[in-house]
C-alpha cells in the first residue's frame, strides 16, 4: 500500500513543475519558516482528511500558493495597482492553482487515476495571512485515488 506515499509524490511533481513556483512544502503550515529566507514563491499543501470508498479514497487537500509582497520604492502611486507587485502574485500564483487543477481534471495525473471530484474547489485569495506580507490563493478540493489496500 503506497497510495499516500504516491498522492504527496505526484502532487509535489505538478507544483515544481511551474515556472512560478521555486519552494514546495508538506504538512502542518506553522511548521513552515516564512521569513525572508524562504525561497519564494511557495507552495504548501496539506490533507485535511481522507474519505474511504470500498474501491476509492477521497482525499480532501488544502494548496497555498503564495509570494512576498514587494513595496515600489517610488512615491507614485496608483489607486487601482498600488505600489506593490500584489496583482502580479495573484495573477502568476493563480496560474499556479489553475494548473494542478486542470492536471487533475484532464492532465496527466487525471490519466494516472489522480482525479478532481468536480465541483469540489474553492479557490480564496488571502494578503497578510502570515509573518510577512505573504499574497496567493488558497484552494481546497477533493481528489479521487484508487484504493490500492488489498484485502488478504
Amino acid at each position: 500500500m503506497t497510495g499516500f506515499y504516491n498522492f504527496l509524490d505526484k502532487i509535489k511533481e505538478a507544483l515544481e513543475s511551474s515556472n512560478f513556483v521555486n519552494t514546495v512544502t508538506y504538512g502542518d503550515i506553522t511548521r513552515i519558516d516564512l521569513n525572508k529566507t524562504t525561497n519564494f514563491p511557495l507552495s504548501h499543501f496539506m490533507v485535511n482528511n481522507i474519505s474511504y470508498g470500498e474501491s476509492t479514497l477521497t482525499y480532501n487537500v488544502s494548496l497555498l500558493c503564495m509570494d512576498i509582497v514587494n513595496e515600489s520604492d517610488s512615491d507614485t502611486v496608483d489607486l487601482f495597482v498600488g505600489n506593490d507587485n500584489e496583482h502580479d502574485i495573484f495573477n502568476t500564483q493563480q496560474d499556479v492553482v489553475i494548473s494542478v487543477l486542470d492536471n487533475l481534471l484532464l492532465g496527466d495525473l487525471y490519466a494516472s487515476k489522480y482525479q478532481l471530484a468536480e465541483g469540489s474547489s474553492t479557490i480564496e485569495p488571502f494578503v497578510d495571512r502570515f509573518e510577512n506580507r505573504l499574497a496567493g490563493w488558497v484552494a481546497t478540493f477533493d481528489v479521487l485515488i484508487v484504493n490500492d489496500r488489498s484485502c488478504e
